[in-house]
Parts: structure tokens; C-alpha cells; sequence
């Protein structure tokens, strides 16, 4: 059950990721979420996005524009190495209130609550035109990097935040697809780095055999890869605004049972 859910929300995640405004990273470590802990999840749902970057970074990278990714990208680095070092204290803090619902004995920790707010938030910017339409001025570029490296490195959320900026730049769509793996790429190994060197939890548990399956992670990995592919053939330039409310509305749920503690 765990290889097909993890699998198949990676596969089509990957192929949403290019035609309903919502990153990989928002859709994956929810499903990561139904089966570890918030910041293990964290961590797996990372290795994933890494590597479909990666990935991507073979087919488009050549398009990248260097100056944005000095502008933008050196600043989304110090920004993710800020937020997987918050997410390391916070995901050591003890549980705040313990209840049971039925058969479910519900743990509310403050990791859960930060992520599943977090969850919540993005997933309405991410389906938000008003969102998608904002302006920002080039001078806000460094800005614009050290904020969504930041949620990168906390959450993983770093897409929406980051295509706000880049789609403003200037750049035409080549350079904006190559440009955004760039910098994808650079966040998630600046956050891994910081994961497995200092967070307790990711030590403890992610870098254990015992922790986190490999083969689950790499089977997600595989079925990014086959989405992303299969995405950057069907892509149109079509929103497709039902899809983007149904999985803004089914990824509040998430975040909702998450804050609770259900999950």
C-alpha cells in the first residue's frame, strides 16, 4: 500500500508539477507524511525532489541563466541552510497535547503543527491566481531567494515562491524551466546537507536502514523521473484550475489532520 500511494502521487506529481502550478515537493511529502513523521518526511520527499531535478537539470539545465542564479540562487541557499536548521530544533521539541480519537492515539508535537500549517498555506498560494499574478521588482530578486530557500529548507515548499519571482524576470520559457531546476537543485543540496550533518532526527532515523525504506525512496524517484517525462510531452499551456482547487482542497485536509495529530 505504501509503494503504490508514495509511487503514484510521485508520478503524478511530477507530471502536475508542469501543468497545475504545484510543485512536486507540496503533492509528495504529504503522501510521505500518511506513513513517517513530518520531518522524516521532510527529508524523504528531498532526496525525491533532488534527484527529479537532477534530472531535469540533464534535459534543460543548459537553458539556466547565470545571472539569476547569482542573484537569486546563492541567496536561496543561505535561506535553506536557515530553514533545515529550524527544522532540526523544532522536530526535537516534545509533543504539546496528547489525545485519543477513537482508536487513534493523537499526538500534537509542534514539527507537525509548523509543516501542516505550512501544508495548508502553500497549497492555497500555489492554487491562487491572484497568487501567480503578484508582482515583484528585480531588485527584490536576493530576497526573493534567501524566502523560498528558507521554506525550502523548513518544508520543502520552495516552488511556488520561487516561480513568483523568476516568472517576473524577464527570462522567456526555456530559461525559466532551466533557471528553476538550477536552483532547485542547489536548495535541496544545500537542505540535505544540513539534514544529514546536524538534525538529530534525520541521523537518528533517516540515515539508518531502520529509518526510511531506500527502496521506497527509490522507487519514487523512478516514478518522478517517468512523470516528468511524460508531463513535458503532454505539457499545453493550459491551466487546469479544477485540478489545482481539488488538490489545494484535499492537501488542507492533510494539514488539517496533521495539526490535529491524526497523522
Amino acid at each position: 500500500m505504501d509503494y503504490l500511494l508514495v509511487c503514484t502521487v510521485a508520478l503524478l506529481a511530477a507530471g502536475l508539477t508542469l501543468i497545475s502550478g504545484f510543485g512536486l515537493g507540496t503533492l509528495l511529502m504529504p503522501a510521505f507524511a500518511v506513513f513517517f513523521p513530518p520531518e522524516l518526511a521532510i527529508g524523504a520527499t528531498a532526496v525525491v525532489h533532488l534527484a527529479n531535478s537532477l534530472f531535469k537539470l540533464a534535459l534543460i539545465g543548459r537553458w539556466a541563466d547565470r545571472a539569476l542564479i547569482l542573484a537569486f540562487g546563492l541567496p536561496a541557499i543561505a535561506g535553506a541552510i536557515l530553514g533545515a536548521t529550524l527544522l532540526a530544533g523544532v522536530a526535537t521539541l516534545p509533543a504539546i497535547a496528547a489525545y485519543a480519537l477513537g482508536p487513534i492515539n493523537a499526538r500534537i508535537t509542534p514539527v507537525a503543527l509548523a509543516i501542516g500549517t505550512l501544508i495548508i498555506a502553500f497549497a492555497f498560494l500555489e492554487s491562487s491566481e491572484r497568487f501567480a499574478a503578484t508582482t515583484v521588482p528585480k531588485r527584490a530578486m536576493p530576497w526573493g531567494g534567501l524566502l523560498s530557500g528558507f521554506f525550502g529548507g523548513l518544508s520543502g515548499h520552495q516552488g511556488a515562491l520561487r516561480s513568483v519571482f523568476l516568472i517576473k524576470s524577464g527570462t522567456d520559457p526555456r530559461q525559466f524551466a532551466g533557471t528553476s531546476a538550477t536552483i532547485a537543485a542547489m536548495v535541496d543540496i544545500a537542505r540535505l546537507a544540513i539534514y544529514a550533518a546536524g538534525a538529530a532526527f534525520f541521523t537518528k532515523d533517516f540515515a539508518s536502514a531502520a529509518g526510511v525504506p531506500w527502496t521506497l525512496v527509490a522507487a519514487a524517484c523512478v516514478a518522478a523521473f517517468a512523470g516528468s517525462a511524460i508531463g513535458a510531452k503532454l505539457i499545453k499551456k493550459v491551466t487546469m484550475h479544477h485540478v489545482r482547487r481539488t488538490v489545494a482542497a484535499l492537501l488542507a485536509l492533510l494539514g488539517a489532520a496533521m495539526i490535529a495529530g491524526v497523522i
